[in-house]
């Protein structure tokens, strides 16, 4: 179990060249190669870890909390050893831009009651200018004005969420603005009593990760967000979703309208299959919840582009150790159309057919994956490949381009023909 629970931490995998698929992207975003696009300098990060001194004398971040929210630029070079035929990357320059107000901010009574001080206001406001003025740097190189965010999950340090993200990155050929949502992971208490340690913590995540989300979507020229989470970094993402598409909804607006997610990602997702239907669609299941000034139980705004893709594999180790850690029935990422357990959850089979009105497609990873088999998202050109067509060829599923063999709709299989291509 503890082997498995180590195994949640991102693999620490050699990068390699990625393969690319032959669709073209939009006609939209067809563009002359910019220097983002050829190298990608660096990486946008927004973490709420403690800031820490690194080998070298560099800045970084461990694995304790921060009270405040940090954004900066991280650089990734290759490695100066890479083996021939091989890519390796490591974290070189780490570099802050700005933080946000220590939380929780301050207040002050007044005769009308609590108000925010005028000093917390004020940092705040200047913060959120900060952080998107460097998002709209980064757009202006950027070959598509679109934003790839990136949650990591259990017992990563910072510097394995960077080269985490630099890798999607070059997979999607740094078309797109990335940014690294990393929060106080890897750390303390070993690895069986360092898991519930992390859970705190990325439950600690949600508000700052959520007004950050804000942010970025907010970001003048942002056309499109994609949010990938990978294990214990999908229940962070499904805890901010679910906040924003309340206050969009709230708002006669959705997640797409207001917020422009176009694409939430979840890899090997580490979060009870119940907890993930609750939180995903808590506005879908509140008729009483105000839609503008009063509710109205019949109506659901337009969800647009919105759509939910989960990545899942039955023989995924370290999802089994945390299922009996958690008492779980199922976690998410171990979902598959044979494993539904309906006798014992009928909300599981909500996640069926047209119940869904399409939100949502399950991608039953039929790999290997290594021992472990949890960080098949960064080690299988196989899903991969799936990610390229779905994100930067904007492909649905059963598009050619996908490569994927239908089940029951929502589910679908990675196919063994698409495996074999090297």
């Amino acid at each position: 179990m503890l082997v498995c629970l180590v195994g949640c931490a991102t693999q620490r995998a050699e990068l390699s060249p990625q393969p690319i698929t032959t669709s073209p992207a939009p006609q939209s975003s067809q563009a002359a190669r910019t220097p983002q696009a050829l190298g990608a300098p660096d990486l946008l990060y927004i973490t709420n870890r403690e800031p820490t001194v690194a080998s070298g004398n560099r800045l970084s971040y461990g694995a304790k909390r921060a009270i405040f929210l940090s954004f900066g630029s991280v650089s990734i070079l290759p490695k100066g050893n890479s083996s021939a035929g091989k890519s390796e990357f490591r974290v070189d320059a780490v570099s802050e831009t700005g933080r946000f107000p220590a939380t929780p901010y301050g207040v002050v009574t007044t005769a009308s009651g609590l108000r925010r001080t005028p000093e917390a206001v004020a940092a705040h406001e200047q913060a959120v200018a900060s952080l998107q003025a460097e998002i709209a740097r980064r757009l202006a190189t950027a070959g598509r004005k679109e934003v790839v965010v990136f949650v990591h999950g259990y017992n990563n340090s910072f510097d394995d969420a960077a080269l985490a993200t630099d890798e999607i990155c070059r997979s999607l050929q740094n078309q797109f603005v990335c940014i690294i949502l990393t929060w106080p992971a890897g750390g303390t208490g070993g690895s069986f009593f360092g898991y519930n340690i992390d859970r705190e913590s990325s439950e600690f995540a949600v508000a700052d990760f959520k007004k950050a989300v804000r942010a970025i979507a907010e970001t003048k020229g942002v056309e499109r967000l994609h949010l990938l989470a990978h294990s214990r970094g999908t229940d962070v993402l499904a805890s901010v979703m679910q906040q924003l598409a309340i206050e969009a909804y709230v708002s006669r607006s959705s997640l797409w309208q207001r917020y422009k997610i176009a694409n939430a990602v979840f890899f090997a997702p580490d979060i009870d299959l119940d907890v993930a239907s609750s939180k995903l669609f808590a506005w879908v299941s509140d008729p009483d919840l105000a839609f503008g000034s009063k509710s109205t139980p019949s109506t659901l705004p337009s969800q647009g582009s919105l759509h939910l893709t989960v990545y899942s594999s039955p023989r995924d180790e370290a999802l089994k150790a945390s299922t009996i850690i958690s008492g779980s029935v199922l976690r998410l990422g171990q979902l598959a159309v044979g494993n539904l357990p309906r006798g014992r959850n009928k909300a599981a089979s909500k996640w069926e057919g047209s119940h869904m009105g399409g939100l949502v497609d399950f991608v039953e990873f039929s790999g290997g994956g290594g021992f472990i088999g949890h960080s098949y998202f960064l080690s299988d050109a196989t899903i991969k490949t799936d990610l390229i067509a779905l994100i930067r060829d904007r492909a649905k599923a059963g598009d050619p381009r996908r490569q994927l063999v239908e089940i029951k709709r929502p589910f679908w299989r990675t196919s063994d023909a698409s495996q074999a291509t090297p």
